[in-house]
C-alpha cells in the first residue's frame, strides 16, 4: 500500500500468555483514522477521528461499558431450533451486551477473517468475516454459529472530513433466525465526551430539528452531531443511511448515543438462503454541521447512492 498502512497491534505479553483482545490499526499517510478492535463478545471499530485528529467516538464509559465506539448486534435474536420432528422452537439470543440481559444469555460476535486492498490514494477497503455465534449450551456444540457476517468497511479521507461506509451482509447457517423488536440494535454509535447533549452538544438532522428530544423517535435523512471535546476543539459525526436501512426512526439520547435500527418497532425474519443487508456512511469532520456542509454532502450522497 502507498498511502495506507493496515497493521495489528504488537502487544508485549508474559512468555506463554495470549491476549484476549485484538486490535488492527489503520493509519493513512501517518495519520491515525481508526482502529479495527476485537473484544471478548464484539468487533467494534474505535477510536474514530476527523482529519483535525479529533476522536469523536469513546469506548465502554462507565453509564453503558458496551457501548463501544461503533458497533453492530442486536439483543433480541430468535434462533428457530428444531428439538422433534417438524416441531421448533425459539432460542432467544443476546449479541449485544457481554452478559445476561433481561434473561437473554450471551453471544459473541467474533472476527475470523480480514482483507484490505488500497482502491485508490485516498480509499481503503476491509473485508472482515465475522461469526455470530450463540451461549455455551446444553446439549449442543460449543457456541452454535447462527449467522455470518461479511462487513465491508470503505475509508475514504478527505483533507477537510473523511468517509466511513459500513456495509454488514449477515445471512443464516443452518437455522433461520429473526431479530426484533427492540430499541438495542443495530449499528451503534457512542459519542466521545463533548458531543453529547448533556455535555453541550448539538443534535441537527435532516429536517431541521435540533436537539436529542426532537430528533429522537422521528425519521429524518441524517442526523448530525458536533460538540466541543476537552481539548477546547469542535469536531462532529454525521451518519447518512444507505437505502437498506433508511426511513426508520432514530434513536438520540442525550448521554451520547445515535443508532441506526430496523428492528425498532418489528421483527424482521431472515431464513436460509437470505441475506440481510444493512449499510450507513459516517461523516466524520471537524467544526460544525453548517461548515462541514453536511446537507450537501447528503445531497450528494443521494445522488449517488438512491
Amino acid at each position: 500500500m502507498s498511502s495506507f498502512e493496515v497493521t495489528e497491534e504488537s502487544i508485549p505479553l508474559p512468555l506463554g500468555a495470549f491476549a484476549k483482545a485484538r486490535r488492527v490499526l489503520v493509519r493513512w499517510r501517518g495519520q491515525w483514522i481508526t482502529a479495527l478492535n476485537q473484544g471478548p463478545f464484539r468487533a467494534y471499530l474505535y477510536p474514530l477521528y476527523t482529519p483535525g485528529g479529533v476522536a469523536v467516538t469513546t469506548d465502554g464509559p462507565i453509564d453503558h461499558p458496551h457501548h463501544q465506539s461503533v458497533w453492530i448486534g442486536a439483543d433480541h435474536v430468535y434462533c428457530r431450533l428444531p428439538y422433534a420432528d417438524d416441531a421448533f422452537e425459539d432460542a432467544t439470543y443476546n449479541l449485544y451486551v457481554g452478559e445476561t440481559f433481561q434473561g437473554r444469555a450471551p453471544g459473541r460476535i467474533l472476527g475470523v477473517g480480514m482483507e484490505s486492498t488500497e482502491l485508490a490514494d485516498d480509499h481503503l477497503r476491509i473485508t472482515q468475516t465475522l461469526e455470530w455465534q450463540g451461549p455455551e449450551e446444553w446439549g449442543a456444540r460449543p457456541r452454535r454459529t447462527i449467522a455470518i457476517e461479511t462487513r465491508i468497511l470503505d475509508i475514504i479521507t478527505g483533507q477537510d472530513t473523511h468517509y466511513l461506509d459500513i456495509h454488514s451482509h449477515l445471512r443464516p447457517t443452518e437455522w433461520d433466525f429473526s431479530i426484533g423488536p427492540t430499541r438495542h440494535a443495530y449499528l451503534g454509535v457512542r459519542l466521545a465526551e463533548g458531543l453529547r447533549v448533556i455535555d453541550g452538544g448539538t443534535v441537527l438532522d435532516a429536517d431541521g430539528r435540533t436537539g436529542s428530544e426532537a430528533v429522537n423517535d422521528q425519521c429524518s435523512d441524517w442526523v448530525a452531531v458536533a460538540g466541543t471535546v476537552p481539548s477546547g476543539r469542535r469536531a462532529g459525526v454525521a451518519v447518512f443511511p444507505y437505502p437498506s436501512a433508511a426511513g426508520h426512526p432514530w434513536h438520540v439520547s442525550e448521554y451520547g448515543t445515535l443508532n441506526v435500527n430496523p428492528f425498532a418497532r418489528e421483527r424482521v425474519a431472515i431464513n436460509r438462503g437470505d441475506e440481510l443487508e444493512i449499510a450507513a456512511r459516517l461523516v466524520l469532520f471537524d467544526g460544525d454541521a453548517t461548515e462541514a456542509r453536511i446537507a450537501e454532502r447528503f445531497e450528494s450522497f443521494r445522488q449517488a447512492h438512491y
